[in-house]
């Protein structure tokens, strides 16, 4: 099957046991900062491989777009959450070294010079597709590109449809410099009196509420234009002595910050978590500390300073742009009704066993989900199988089954229309014993959580909230169903969330299955989650913060006692863990050859001599995001696949609660089989990892085919006729 390179030839010599951070093969120190690199940095390495989605001519034009936004929603999130707490450790005197040697104050000065560079390049990008759109009927304009007609068209709509919603807000010894909501842009407003050289400062919030685009007529866009907008900021900009008559405007610059958005509360001390939560979002809405300010790079040095000032931030905390601030917001774009500028459109295919299911038939002829579980185990690969055909049916079929007792789900993060959630009032409402485990605390996803717990008690169902201390982020549910020889208990355990729009965005894989050893566990498991179990052992399961982490680490030996005839795969988001790393590290001194398929953050140094020379790193960018996680060990021919909810950082393996499950029937070990080849053998979306930390993208070599992974996969699911 998997099988290693021909010319391995690494020693046979098995690795005993060593020393935490040390090797007994070698003297090398394992735990050398040297062989690790930083996380934060490795983030924004996977951030630049986004980006170079955008700055890619083979990807489509308004994919590009899609690119260029994801790329800066990313940063949004990792200076909110990953600055910030850096920030956080900072202001608190922590000077703690991470694996790779760095403190706090280390890690913010590398972000900046590591960052800006990038950063630049996402506006020479956005400047370069903006302009190359113009040939495809795409125009968003500068306000001085415009003609007469337009400037009046939107001089008329500013009066009508902007002006009302504008507060200005002065700076003066009167009025105090005004709070800057997160990720609000702004402009800074300079105006003088008319028979005075004196300057005031005036600020005005952009609304939301308003289109960040504001688009012409069709009677005023240029020939054959698809569509034409210009931005709102500058609308507002150019319109400003509207809001200050009698005054001169001097100028205007645009601005927008960003604050510390990551949620903390002490659960010991919360007699109510949800309450506790809805405080903590609160705060959130106003937003903490100041970590980031955007600015327009020509801002004049008297409004830069007066900004910093105000605000209490440094030159550091500055991030200019020359073009358009805030580019998140281009995503909208990809509702232009362009599909040859688009990724052609996936419609994720049905498996033939699926297909005869019985939805609606009172007579009850046909399959119906149980009886295809109960055939054999079933492996779903989203978005390529569909997930509403799949698992959604699972959980509404359920729901409406009358032989169906119990079901039983945890949700980490669901879509606000969710038929999942549906489903589970529903049965519910028939009577069914449903327990229902959200997590509050799923970041940035709270404030939704929240209300479906709310909705999910008031329609009868158990609702709780998971563990002090750890976040429950493993994907499971349970269904207890009564058939005509006794009680059986169906599963499904994924990689991903009970998401239906999500589903249709990230690869996840999922097993469906009615072995009795998994719905013991999953069982106990939840008997762990609601109730006082105390579970130590689980039959088949790999559960975090139990047996996780003991369990791979044991996997990752057992291929060290077959050396060079070991051999491990891994594919996930993250691997940040310094004992999972030290234990391959030991693997590679071993001669065990290793892939891993990262696809974001990786502190292992790959490719260093007598450390880490059999281990190779790839990570897979492109049109979906990779977030299934499968783990391969070869076990002398006795072959192990797992899939789980964990990446190996030590949030997964020690603060949250995860479930992994071995794949154990031949035909979906054939199936991860061909699915880790396929993304192994990539040379389109793959990155191939330096030993320095740095990627090159794979490219074919003369008259080899194109190998997309997401390419193949798609096809080879077309071609499929079951799973």
């Amino acid at each position: 099957m998997l099988d290693k390179d021909a010319d391995q030839t690494a020693s046979n010599t098995a690795l005993d046991k060593a020393a935490p951070g040390q090797s007994n093969a070698m003297d090398i120190d394992l735990a050398s900062p040297k062989y690790y690199i930083s996380r934060e940095l490795s983030w924004l390495s996977f951030n630049e491989r986004v980006l170079h989605e955008a700055l890619d001519p083979r990807t489509p034009m308004l994919e590009r777009l899609k690119f260029l936004a994801i790329f800066s929603s990313n940063l949004d999130e990792f200076f909110m959450v990953r600055v910030a707490g850096i920030k956080k450790q900072i202001e608190a005197k922590v000077n703690r070294r991470t694996a790779d040697g760095r403190t706090p104050p280390d890690h913010l000065q590398a972000i900046g010079q590591k960052l800006r560079p990038t950063f630049a390049k996402q506006q020479d990008c956005f400047l370069q597709v903006i302009n190359q759109l113009r040939s495809h009927g795409i125009h968003l304009l500068d306000y001085d590109e415009l003609n007469s007609k337009q400037v009046t068209y939107l001089q008329t709509y500013f009066e009508e449809q902007i002006f009302p919603v504008l507060t200005p807000l002065a700076v003066d010894p009167g009025h105090p410099f005004p709070y800057i909501s997160n990720l609000s842009l702004n402009l800074a407003v300079v105006v003088r009196e008319t028979d005075s050289e004196e300057t005031h400062f005036a600020r005005i919030k952009v609304p939301k509420v308003l289109p960040r685009f504001i688009q012409l007529p069709k009677s005023l866009q240029p020939e054959n234009t698809v569509w034409a907008a210009v931005p709102l900021e500058q609308v507002i900009g150019t319109n400003l002595p509207f809001l200050f008559p009698g005054m001169v405007v001097e100028d205007y610059y645009t601005f927008r910050i960003t604050r510390n958005a990551d949620l903390s509360v002490e659960e010991d001390d919360a007699d109510d978590l949800m309450l506790a939560l809805e405080q903590e979002l609160r705060k959130r809405r106003l937003g903490g500390s100041l970590v980031r300010i955007e600015l327009q790079a020509n801002t004049s040095a008297d409004v830069r300073e007066t900004l910093l000032s105000e605000m209490d931030l440094t030159e550091d905390d500055i991030y200019e742009v020359t073009g358009l601030i805030g580019l998140a917001d281009l995503i909208t774009l990809m509702g232009l009704p362009l599909p040859e500028l688009k990724d052609p459109d996936w419609a994720a295919i049905i498996p033939s066993p699926w297909h005869g299911i019985n939805r609606d038939d009172a007579e009850g002829e046909g399959d119906d989900v149980f009886s295809i579980i109960r055939r054999r185990d079933r492996l779903v690969h989203h978005p390529y199988i569909s997930f509403a055909a799949t698992v959604q049916q699972f959980i509404t079929q359920a729901a409406a089954d009358p032989d169906v007792l119990t079901i039983k789900m945890t949700l980490y993060r669901t879509s606000g229309d969710s038929p999942i959630i549906n489903a589970l009032i529903s049965a519910a409402e028939n009577g069914k014993q449903v327990v229902a485990l959200v997590e509050l605390k799923a970041r940035f996803d709270e404030e939704n959580n929240i209300n479906w717990a709310r909705t999910l008690e008031k329609a009868g169902v158990h609702v709780v909230y998971g563990l002090i201390g750890l976040k429950t982020h493993t994907k499971v549910s349970l269904v207890v169903r009564k058939e005509h020889d006794g009680i059986r208990r169906y599963v499904h355990i994924g990689t991903g969330n009970y998401n239906p729009k999500t589903a249709r965005l990230y690869t996840d894989l999922g097993l469906l299955s009615c072995r009795e050893e998994l719905g013991a566990d999953l069982t106990d498991l939840f008997n762990y989650l609601t109730g006082y179990s105390r579970q130590k052992a689980y039959r088949q399961l790999l559960i975090a913060p139990i047996t996780l982490r003991e369990r791979m680490l044991a996997l990752i030996h057992q291929e060290i006692t077959y050396g060079a005839e070991g051999r491990i795969i891994a594919k996930m988001n993250s691997l940040v863990d310094p004992g999972i790393i030290q234990a391959l590290y030991q693997a590679s001194q071993a001669g065990v050859s290793i892939d891993l398929i990262i696809r974001g953050i990786c502190c292992l140094t790959p490719g260093v001599e007598g450390v880490s020379e059999n281990i190779r790193v790839i990570s897979i960018i492109g049109r979906f995001l990779e977030h299934s996680r499968i783990f391969y060990f070869h076990n002398g021919g006795n072959e192990q696949f797992y899939i789980g909810s964990a990446d190996w950082m030590p949030r997964n393996l020690d603060r949250r609660v995860e479930a992994v499950v071995p794949i154990v029937a031949p035909h979906l070990q054939r199936e991860l089989t061909e699915l880790l080849e396929i993304c192994l053998t990539d040379n389109r979306q793959a990155w191939l990892m330096q030993s320095d930390g740095t990627y090159i993208q794979c490219q074919p070599v003369a008259d080899e085919p194109i190998n997309s992974t997401h390419q193949r996969l798609m096809q080879r699911t077309k071609g499929a006729n079951a799973y």
